[in-house]
């Protein structure tokens, strides 16, 4: 039997923490290994649990979910940053996608899409729906400008059409089908743009095509 899916909690509201182990530890496979009030303690107990997922609330005290999840993401690469929000409008909850974290989790999500939710990050997915792409997209243009990407020539023709499949909020399913390929190829591809182009998760593969112009 693999080992448990280690989950680190970081929400200063109680109820929601207890909310969350309560529906995860109903699953065999993941265990809540500890809880944090904020930001720094958060950041504390990753370093000491070495988690494999931190579900990351944004708004706290003392250092928030952005801070927190910049720092964990640089000294702890091998642990999945899923934040959690009221609104998937929040701009914050972006600033968070772009320190690292691989994905949106709304508080009322049910406890389904919360297992579901962490056991996609687990395996290296991104949860990023195609609308929240758009608005990621929408508010990081809005920001001061970026410097633009020379697009990538080392890819091959059917790695760019994953790519810009991805870069649309495209999970590995839909590319599959609109690409008439196996779901176990669209990984592999998805494995080799991260490695190619030196992208730290899909989250960042979505960031790096829109700013090399391949999707507008």
């Amino acid at each position: 039997m693999n080992d448990p899916i280690r989950v680190l909690l970081v929400d200063d509201q109680e109820l929601i923490r207890l909310g969350f182990r309560l529906s995860l530890e109903a699953d065999a496979d993941i265990a809540v290994v500890g809880e944090a009030s904020d930001g720094q303690e958060g950041l504390d107990l990753a370093r000491e649990l070495k988690p494999d997922v931190v579900i990351m609330d944004v708004r706290m005290p003392r250092l928030d979910g952005i801070a927190a999840t910049a720092r964990i993401v640089d000294e702890l690469p091998s642990a999945r940053v899923l934040v959690v929000t009221t609104f998937d409008l929040d701009e914050y909850a972006f600033g968070a996608l772009e320190a690292g974290a691989s994905g949106f989790l709304l508080k009322d999500a049910t406890s389904a899409q919360l297992v579901a939710a962490v056991r996609s990050v687990h395996r290296g997915d991104a949860i990023l729906s195609p609308r929240a792409t758009r608005l990621l997209i929408e508010a990081h243009a809005m920001r001061a400008p970026q410097p633009r990407m020379v697009e990538p020539t080392n890819l091959t023709p059917r790695e760019r059409d994953v790519l810009l499949a991805v870069g649309r909020g495209l999970n590995n399913t839909e590319i599959a089908a609109e690409l008439f390929l196996s779901e176990s190829t669209v990984k592999t591809h998805v494995g080799r743009l991260l490695t190619k182009l030196d992208a730290r998760d899909r989250v960042h593969l979505v960031i790096l095509t829109h700013r090399s112009g391949l999707v507008h």
